[in-house]
This record gives C-alpha cells, structure tokens and sequence, in this order.
C-alpha cells in the first residue's frame, strides 16, 4: 500500500510536466461527448436542490452557466455532487472536468487549478440569529468568538486571519452551520452575500450583517475551475464568461434562483420529500446486502490466511486486516474514489461498495477467527480420528460450532454496517444521510430532516436485529 501511495504521488509529478506540454483538454471533452461540472448544491442561489415531481434537480445560477457552456461547446452537461473540500481532489482526479460551486479564484488556489475569468462578484457576510442583532456590526464584534464557515472555502481563511482570537469551525455543508448556529455552537456564519441573502430570506429567525473583510486579490471574485494545464478548455470557456459578462445575464439567472427558491419552500413538509427518503434507504439498503455479501465471503479468506500455517500467507492475512481496522472508512472511501481513480474510472456509488466491502471484510475476518479458535481442540482431533480429512472436519465439525458462537458479533456487525454506510455520501453517493442534506438545503429546515432520518435509521436497525435475534435463538434450540 505505501509503495502504490507512492508511485501515484510520483505519477502525478511527473505528468504534470507532460500535461502542459500536450493539453487535450477541450479534445477530450468534446469526444466524450460530455461535460462534468463538479458543484455542491447547498449553496444558493448558486446552486441547490430542488424538489420536483418528487425529483431532486440541482438548479441555481452557476448550473445556468454550466449549461450555457455545454451547448456552446456543443455536448452533453453532466451534473456531480459532493462535497464542497472534495471537490478540487475530485479535480486533480479527473472526476469532474470543471468546479462551478460559488469558487473564489484565489492566488493560493492557482498555484494548482486554473480558472476561468470572474463571472461574479458577490462580497462576504456574516449571517447571525436575528436574536442577536444588536450585539453584532461587523467581522471586529466577533473577536474570541466561536464562528462557522465551510470547510475549505475562502470564508474559513477569512475568519481565521481577520477575526483575531476566533475559534473557527468548519463544516461541509452550509445547512449544518446554521443548524450549529441556532443552535449557538457559533455565533456566526461568514458566506457569501448572496447565499446569505437566500437563508435569510427563506427563516425568519436569521439576520444578516456586512462582515467588511479585507479582501484580497480574487476573494471577492467567483470563477469556473479546472484542472492545472487545461489551457484549451479554459481559453474555450472564458468566450461563454466574456459573453455571460458582456450581457449580463448572471442578473437573469439569479432572478430564475430566486424563482426555484420560492417554489422550493412553498411545501416544506417532510411528506413532500417523501421520495428522497425512500431513495435514501434503497441506496443504504444496497450498499449494505452488497457490503454483507463481500465481507462475509472475504471475511472468511482473510481469516482462514491468518490462521495459515504458511508464513506468507498467514503475514499477508495479518496486513490486511491490521491495515484496514487501523484506518478511518472515510480514508478508504476516498481512496478507492479518488486514489485509484486516477488509474481507473470508478463510478460513487461502486466505489463506496466496494470501500465498505473491503472495511467490513476485516472485522468479519476478525469474528470469524475469533469462534473457530473458541472450538475447542478436542472437536478436531475427535474428528480427524474417525476418519474426516482436514478439509471435512473444517466444514461439517468446526465451522458449525463456531457460527454459533460468532453469530452473536456478526450479527452487531451487520447492524453497524448499515449505520457506517453513511459516510459514502461524502463522494456523492446519494444514501439516506445525502438525502438528509438534500432535504435540509431545500426546505431550510435543520432539525426535523434528522429526526425522521434518525426514525428510518432505527426502523432498518431495529428489524434487522429481530430477525438476526430469531436465528440465534433457533440456533441455539437446535444445539
């Protein structure tokens, strides 16, 4: 595993050279046919999810302009969601062709991305509980204050430098910030002044003051990013920017946001947003009876290679499964996505089975080890006296006793599978915890969306170990 982080590391050094030497990049979006924009739809009226028909649709003024650029580039826009921090990786990476998600060109972020000319200017605010509106004017009201910001985005730099004595706390979604800040985990949240304006506008419990940062080059501007060396590309796009600049139209796209926002939070019931549940749980479900599947079947070789008596064997079992219970499922999910992504073209969603296949094949192996030597040794060579070969007294002797002694553990691993699953809507995947934020970003609303969320969760869990509870205790009957 080192030796491969390595040679990706040193792939991505030296190409990087070649890269700029022979730019495709306009050729290779045009024979795809396809232009994958990379955004994360929290933020309007640049861009946010809408329900319709009972659809989710990401919409807002960046998408106008995405699509502005695909038709006169004369191909297909392809939409991905993520996170706003992943969304450079998912650059570098070659998931998306393009970043349009509210992106300051700044001169820290040129160093590794190239950006298009400014499209928009839209100033930095500070949104507040309107509770406490008289106690705050500007960025300087916030000194040894706890304040929010999205992680990775220029507003986290912003309060971190200006607002001295701030302790910062970053977030990945915007709807967690405001739920953190009606909470009063913080005391404010710097975004961009239009985005402000949106939540504003759409809760009454929420006021917006002018944080009068200091602004440096590109911290007041928003641009379309790509990957370092894609010259062409940028050069084609900037014709669509300068004519999007020339006419004015970012005036007519904001106006059409403000026309999806309105319409959005018209029926803000969670009965509306039934179908993003449903969704939700058909994604974790899946993801889950995949992950199941795989990790009892890879759980099971593992644990076999580290009861081996064969030194390589046994050492390779005893790697794998150290290696992957020492590290966070969130590394792995990335990894599998964007690591090997930059060899292989994975899909989200078969990236994120296949990450938590591989996670829970550990801890299966583990369990799994752990009741066979639990059989005692007598079972064996009771076994192998009447006559049964190793492989006979393995599968009709031992392994029979032990699956009822790990059940128990499996059974908890199962359970927690579908609860871990959730962190794969990190890379996009829509599962219920996506839907959840989905939900929270559309209706405005903090609280209820993880309630009902919350109910499924429990739902799923709670008949789960019913039926795993009715096969151990038949289990036991028939001992």
């Amino acid at each position: 595993m080192l030796a491969f982080t390595v040679s990706v590391a040193m792939l991505g050094v030296f190409a990087q050279p070649t890269q700029a030497a022979t730019d495709d990049s306009l050729a290779r979006v045009q024979e795809k046919g396809t232009l994958v924009m990379g955004t994360s739809p929290d933020y309007p009226p640049y861009e946010f999810l809408v329900n319709r028909g009972g659809k989710e649709r990401v919409v807002g003024m960046d998408v106008d302009i995405a699509k502005k650029i695909a038709k006169d580039l004369g191909v297909k826009l392809v939409i991905k969601q993520m996170d706003f921090d992943s969304l450079l990786v998912a650059l570098e990476t070659n998931k998306v062709d393009m970043v349009i998600s509210g992106m300051s060109p700044t001169a820290a972020r040129k160093k590794s991305v190239d950006f298009s000319n400014v499209y928009y200017k839209g100033g930095q605010s500070i949104i507040i509980n309107k509770a406490d509106k008289g106690l705050y004017k500007d960025r300087t009201s916030f000194q040894n204050k706890a304040m929010g910001a999205q992680t990775g985005s220029i507003q986290f730099n912003l309060g971190k430098k200006q607002i001295k004595g701030s302790n910062m706390k970053g977030l990945a979604k915007i709807s967690d910030l405001i739920l953190a800040l009606k909470s009063h985990k913080v005391e404010g949240v710097i975004m961009e002044t239009p985005s402000a304006q949106a939540y504003v506008d759409n809760d009454p419990d929420l006021a917006m003051i002018n944080g009068k940062f200091s602004l440096g080059s590109g911290e007041n501007d928003t641009a379309i990013g790509f990957k370092k060396g894609s010259t062409s590309l940028v050069n084609e796009v900037n014709k669509s920017v300068d004519q999007i600049n020339k006419q004015k139209l970012t005036k007519t796209y904001l106006k059409h946001a403000g026309t999806y926002m309105k319409t959005n939070t018209k029926n803000t019931s969670m009965w509306h947003y039934t179908s993003y549940f449903v969704k939700g749980v058909e994604y974790t479900l899946l993801i889950t009876v995949i992950g199941v599947i795989f990790g009892i079947l890879l759980g099971v070789l593992f644990a076999l290679m580290r009861l081996s008596k064969i030194k390589l064997i046994h050492f390779l079992g005893v790697a794998y499964i150290e290696f992957v219970r020492g590290t966070p499922l969130m590394i792995q999910v990335m990894f599998v996505y964007f690591g090997i992504g930059l060899f292989i073209n994975i899909p989200a969603l078969i990236a994120g089975i296949i990450a938590v296949s591989l996670n829970s094949a550990a801890y299966v192996a583990e369990i799994i080890r752990g009741g066979i030597n639990s059989v005692a040794k007598g079972q064996t060579e009771a076994a192998r006296s009447l006559g049964l070969s190793q492989q006979q007294t393995f599968v009709s002797v031992i392994f029979p006793q032990a699956l009822k002694n790990i059940w128990p553990a499996l059974g908890n691993e199962f359970v927690s599978l579908i609860k871990e699953s959730s962190i794969v809507s990190i890379i996009g995947v829509t599962d219920l915890i996506y839907q959840l934020k989905a939900v929270q970003t559309a209706t405005y609303k903090g609280v209820i969306p993880i309630v009902v969320a919350m109910v499924i969760y429990f739902v799923m869990t709670f008949s789960l170990s019913k039926v795993l509870n009715h096969y151990e205790r038949k289990m036991k009957h028939d001992a």
